[in-house]
């Protein structure tokens, strides 16, 4: 198995089908136009080669040559860096902070929320429901003030933000007619070759039904 390991010369991304930090990376080498060879795997039955390259056997993982990579944020700034066209990330140290600050932010309160989701039933389910679209449509501001999140071009936290903003409606979260801004800036994300290239299947059937405008 070791030796199979080894033997992989082409990047190969190992991912869960329907998993938002797994998308989070898929989008990225999507918008870089990267060649690689995507493993989709069930997190439940993580396949032995998985362990050996990561003893935690969790998604995504990379896999480039002898390198091994598994906390999603070193992967995505790691394939930032390694493709470097085009950017996805700004030259200026306080403008890669900010950024690097807003993708924490998604993650402790918009990622929790998706987990609690899709794990949780009835009142528990509802109230993450609830708490998301609040914490959404709170950060309006941002998503109206610039064509993509916090900038005028795409960068690594939008490669966070769209798939949140993918699977609300598969996540029973109705933003209404305040959250256009919200659809909107998933309309011009959602129908690019890029994006239609980071999902699986399973993600493919989530079509959001948002009336862009």
């Amino acid at each position: 198995m070791v030796q199979s390991i080894r033997s992989r010369t082409i990047l190969t991304l190992f991912t869960a089908a329907d998993d938002v930090q797994c998308h989070r990376a898929r989008l990225v080498l999507a918008a870089k136009g990267v060649s690689y060879d995507r493993v989709v795997i069930d997190p439940g039955n993580v396949p032995d080669e998985l362990r050996q390259l990561n003893p935690f056997g969790s998604t995504p993982t990379l896999v480039d040559r002898d390198l091994v990579l598994y906390d999603p944020t070193v992967v995505c700034e790691y394939l930032d860096e390694r493709y470097p066209h085009p950017p996805l990330m700004p030259i200026d140290p306080l403008s890669r902070a900010r950024l690097r600050a807003a993708a924490v932010r998604i993650e402790r309160e918009w990622l929790v929320e998706v987990a609690m989701i899709a794990s949780a039933t009835g009142r528990s389910a509802d109230a993450a429901r609830k708490r998301l679209r609040e914490s959404l449509l709170s950060t309006l501001p941002v998503f109206k003030a610039a064509k993509f999140f916090m900038g005028s071009e795409m960068s690594l936290v939008d490669c966070l933000v769209a798939p949140v903003v993918w699977r609300l409606p598969a996540l029973g979260v109705d933003l209404g007619r305040t959250g256009k801004p919200i659809a909107d800036y998933g309309a011009r994300l959602f129908h690019t070759q890029g994006f239609a290239r980071s999902l699986t299947e399973q993600e493919q059937a989530m079509q959001p039904d948002y009336e862009y405008h």
